[in-house]
This record gives C-alpha cells, structure tokens and sequence, in this order.
C-alpha cells in the first residue's frame, strides 16, 4: 500500500494521543472533584444557617424541647450556641468540614440568627 500525496508517517509521535488522554482524564478528574468540594461546602453552610434560624425560632419561643429536636438534626460535629442578651436570641452556629480525616484542607463554617423573645414565651 501506498501513502497518500503529502501524508508521512511518523513513529515518534505514536502514543501522543494516550499521553494526552491521561492528562486530560486526570484534568476533569481534578475539576471534578473540586466541584464536589464546592457542593458540599455550600450544602454544609446552607445546614448551618437553617440549624441557626430554627434553634433561633424555637428558643424566642421558649419550646426547649423543640430546639433540643433541631439541635439533633445540625450537622454532625456542629457546637450549637445559645446567648440572650439586650432583649435578643442569638445562635451561632459552627463546624469544620474537612474532606479527609487529616483535616489539611479543613474549612470551618458558621452562621449566625438572631431574633427578639416572643412575648410571654419562657425563652427570656
């Protein structure tokens, strides 16, 4: 067989394509799992802020065992926080995500709610 007018034949660019498969692989493997990170980190905070309001919610009204219910339900390892000052409920609520036991890429996450004691609730 004959090669075409123009076209060589070259050897040493054989497995060029392989080469340049794997990193692109690696490439969208790394985007990949950078995108799951990001995910997580909004849908911890997102958890931290609706643990805060509802704990918040709970104690203006003086419902404690309603709060201790909302409490449970905070994301695993998150401290729950509960000051009344100046007339106000404030919650802070905080945790650390890490993605791997080490904690080295370890990103602490907090959100805070403050509401004023309903009236004739027990929450003073």
């Amino acid at each position: 067989m004959v090669p075409a007018r123009g076209v060589t034949r070259s050897r040493g660019g054989r497995g060029m394509v392989t080469a340049e498969l794997a990193v692109a692989i690696l490439a969208a493997l790394s985007l990949f799992l950078l995108l799951c990170w990001g995910v997580l980190l909004v849908v911890m905070q997102l958890r931290c802020v609706d643990t805060a309001a509802a704990v918040a919610r709970q104690e203006a009204r003086g419902d404690r065992e309603a709060s201790a219910v909302v409490r449970a339900q905070a994301p695993d390892g998150a401290r729950v926080q509960v000051q009344r000052r100046s007339g106000q409920v404030v919650v802070r609520v905080e945790v650390t995500v890490a993605p791997l036991r080490g904690g080295r890429l370890a990103v602490p996450l907090s959100a805070e709610a403050v509401v004023v004691p309903e009236p004739g609730g027990t929450g003073r």
